[in-house]
């Protein structure tokens, strides 16, 4: 098979930047945005040999996974672009539900697969890391140019890392990348439009916390040389995650290392 954006996609006018391999989706896409490009248009690849998660981290997408982007220049400020973040994961939580169907049915009901989102960007099934989200941006002479990427383990998993991951093979969905990027694609027109530049953001953020991982539960966030532990509150309007404190005080967090559950404690060690 090869890449192909889904029907609705395709009907809003989006594009597709389709690479063998590549070095990484995200780079490739500022690079492109630089130079010119103005979008909205998707890049993916086959295998990704340099991709970069969080904090400068290493995103390997070996062959067989799926590394997308999706670059749009937008007349909104970097605080702003920020929380399409949110809606990016929504959308391809959405997209795993949908590609999930044949699984869930196979489960009976036992053990449904479902995709909860790690504040601040990553995906989750049964505790365990799926997918990885990254949202870049950068001043254009016309407009920020804002870059979200994702990367999804279909057919492997990487070892050691500091949440245990897990692949969509392991998990008896056998989907190729092209399907689910397809998915993607489709479930992104649908949530870009509700997010509409932030002015949705309230609907998203709602939808969102009915999704998220952990909250309720106690949390320890890493924050430079500081540590801030409590409970998972909420995310406010802005995008910050909550923390109530032993003492009763609401902390917003607005980066740091999060570490949920009996995690939580060892994060704070």
């Amino acid at each position: 098979m090869t890449f192909s954006l889904g029907p609705k996609a395709t009907s809003a006018g989006y594009r597709l930047a389709a690479f063998d391999k590549i070095g990484s989706t995200n780079t490739e896409a500022m690079a492109r945005a630089r130079e010119g490009e103005r979008g909205p248009i998707w890049f993916v690849t086959a295998e990704q040999t340099s991709g970069r998660g969080r904090r400068q981290r290493a995103w390997v997408a070996s062959r067989g996974n799926l590394a997308s982007s999706v670059l749009e220049v937008m007349d909104v400020t970097p605080a702003v672009a920020a929380t399409m973040g949110f809606a990016f994961g929504l959308a391809h939580a959405a997209a795993l539900q949908r590609v999930s169907v044949e699984a869930n049915l196979r489960l009976a009901g036992s053990d449904q697969l479902n995709y909860l989102l790690k504040w601040p960007n990553d995906v989750l099934v049964r505790g365990q890391k799926l997918c990885g989200l990254l949202v870049e941006a950068e001043a254009m002479a016309d407009g920020l140019a804002v870059v979200a990427g994702i990367g999804t383990n279909i057919v492997a998993a990487p070892e050691g890392t500091p949440t245990p991951a897990i692949s969509l093979n392991a998990l008896g969905v056998h989907v190729s990348a092209e399907e689910l990027f397809a998915a993607l694609s489709d479930a992104w027109v649908e949530f870009r439009g509700i997010w509409d530049k932030g002015r949705g953001f309230g609907e998203i953020r709602k939808a969102w916390l009915e999704s998220a991982f952990g909250v309720g539960e106690p949390v320890a966030i890493k924050t430079g040389t500081a540590t801030v532990e409590g409970t998972f509150d909420t995310i406010d309007e802005t995008g910050c995650l909550i923390v109530r404190t032993a003492e009763g005080r609401r902390m917003p967090i607005t980066a740091g290392e999060v570490y949920f559950g009996t995690a939580a404690s060892v994060g704070a060690a």
